[in-house]
């Protein structure tokens, strides 16, 4: 039996609009899946969490415009650290489409925008953590 999936979940920046980042929280949590939400968090904070846990998934939503700017400190930071290859990171919020290549570009495995379901959420995490879990165990990304 596959272990439970470990989600650490934060809004990047100094952006408060959590409304959607606490649903997406009870959507995994009800899924089965262990939750951390850390609130309001930079980058450095967030990938060292993400460490202390030992989290599966980083998920972080932002709808302030540092997108690009944190986003990319992010992606950088875990690598930096070492988790990005063992890591699924996902992004959320309202971007224009224009800027979605260029998040996944960064380093993100899975960029949410608004209007993303329930169903689509679930099964995207369960997919990319599977797919992580598997290149992990043949040692290599």
């Amino acid at each position: 039996m596959e272990r439970k999936i470990k989600v650490l979940l934060s809004k990047l920046g100094l952006d408060v609009h959590n409304r959607g980042i606490i649903t997406v929280a009870k959507y995994l949590k009800d899924a089965g899946m262990e939750v951390i939400y850390i609130g309001n968090s930079l980058p450095k904070e967030i990938i060292g969490t993400a460490i202390q846990e030992a989290v599966d998934v980083v998920g972080v939503s932002s709808l302030g415009g540092a997108h690009h700017t944190l986003g990319s400190l992010l992606i950088d930071e875990a690598r930096k650290d070492g988790i990005w290859e063992k890591t699924v990171f996902l992004i959320g919020g309202v971007f224009p489409p224009r800027d979605i290549e260029g998040l996944k570009e960064a380093g993100f495995d899975w960029v949410f925008t608004p209007g993303a379901t329930r169903s689509e959420i679930i099964s995207t995490v369960r997919k990319l953590v599977s797919l992580k879990r598997k290149r992990a165990n043949k040692g290599g990304v």
